[in-house]
């Protein structure tokens, strides 16, 4: 990544770590998960367990349906995810890429049920489109942990990821507080419409801002979380709007073009830009941060390690319910606690 700074100070004094819950707590912790009555799993393995094939001393093939490999988030999530398993080496992990293609990803459901896996994770697309696929998956009696976006209706036997609207409400009261504190234009960069992040992360950062009513959100507008489709549609926000202040981006890529787009308006410094993701490597929006490209990004963790937990209580200690709700936390990143950060977490 290029470095640029920005001309006009950072907003400072925010640094925060918001607890959206325990990490591998539950939000609700009386809602639990049990098998689906009258499938395979209800009646198989241990009495009431959610797996029909769980047992100690035993070997289990799990199957992630991955949303897109070549987005960098999705990258690091099957990074943790390889990284956690061995602490597992009575699991099997094939991950199936679904190419930021939701027809793709049916596929690769599809086939992990027809070879029979244990268990399967899956990070959707888009919710609506994999909703029957993976009720199907989880009504023959295979367990089912959704990763970071979910599906549209219940038929999953946990979920496991942050808070999305929490996560757009942190960022909304970090401008409403921090950034614009006398009011201002705010633009929003909204992910794939058709995904849960997008829509949460979006209805929650509104929220926030609503906090001061001197702030008006003059637009709002899907970049479906890629770049060069950020740069295109923010540089047309810049061009209605030449008032805007903020922009907020549902995620770090859409941010860097939200920063392309300014430099080339030559309004660098002059639009304070807000990610989420805040991945740590050399390109990520952690790093953005520390160089004075973002004011801010939140953390999206990944939820790798929490979700081979889950597994293990499925899969290996036969457990008959599990939490429903696994949310792990974020962490506001700002100039202040980048340079930290980055080191604590550096590979």
């Amino acid at each position: 990544m290029t470095t640029h700074h920005l001309r006009r100070p950072l907003i400072a004094g925010l640094l925060s770590t918001l607890l959206l819950a325990t990490a591998a707590c539950t939000a609700n912790p009386a809602v639990q998960s049990a098998a689906p009555s009258g499938s395979a799993a209800a009646s198989g393995g241990a009495a009431g367990a959610l797996s029909k094939t769980c047992g100690a001393d035993k070997k289990f093939r799990i199957g992630f349906a991955q949303a897109n490999n070549a987005e960098p988030y999705r990258q690091q999530v099957n990074r943790e995810l390889q990284a956690a398993a061995k602490d597992y080496p009575m699991f099997e992990i094939s991950i199936a890429d679904g190419q930021g293609n939701s027809s793709k990803q049916v596929s690769d459901v599809a086939n992990f049920k027809t070879q029979q896996v244990d268990l399967l994770m899956i990070s959707p697309f888009e919710a609506q489109p994999l909703t029957a696929p993976v009720t199907e998956v989880y009504k023959a009696g295979i367990p089912v942990i959704e990763l970071d976006r979910q599906t549209a209706d219940d038929n999953y036997t946990a979920f496991v990821g942050g808070d999305n609207k929490a996560i757009g409400v942190m960022a909304g009261q970090y401008v409403a507080d921090k950034v614009l504190p006398d009011g201002g234009e705010v633009a929003i960069l909204q992910g794939l419409a058709s995904t849960t992040p997008a829509v949460q992360r979006t209805e929650g950062f509104k929220e926030g801002v609503a906090k001061n009513p001197k702030i008006q959100v003059v637009a709002t507008q899907p970049a479906d979380w890629l770049p060069e489709k950020a740069q295109t549609v923010f540089d047309a926000m810049l061009r209605s709007h030449p008032n805007i202040k903020v922009v907020y981006a549902n995620n770090d890529l859409m941010a860097n073009g939200a920063y392309l787009a300014l430099k080339g308006a030559n309004k660098v410094g002059q639009v304070a830009i807000i990610g989420t993701d805040g991945l740590t490597d050399a390109a990520g929006g952690t790093q953005a941060v520390k160089d004075g490209i973002f004011n801010a990004t939140l953390v999206y963790p990944t939820g790798a390690k929490e979700s081979l937990e889950l597994a293990k209580k499925i899969l290996v200690d036969c457990a008959t319910s599990v939490p429903r709700n696994t949310v792990v936390p974020t962490t506001l990143i700002t100039k202040d606690n980048a340079a930290p950060y980055l080191e604590q977490h550096k590979a």
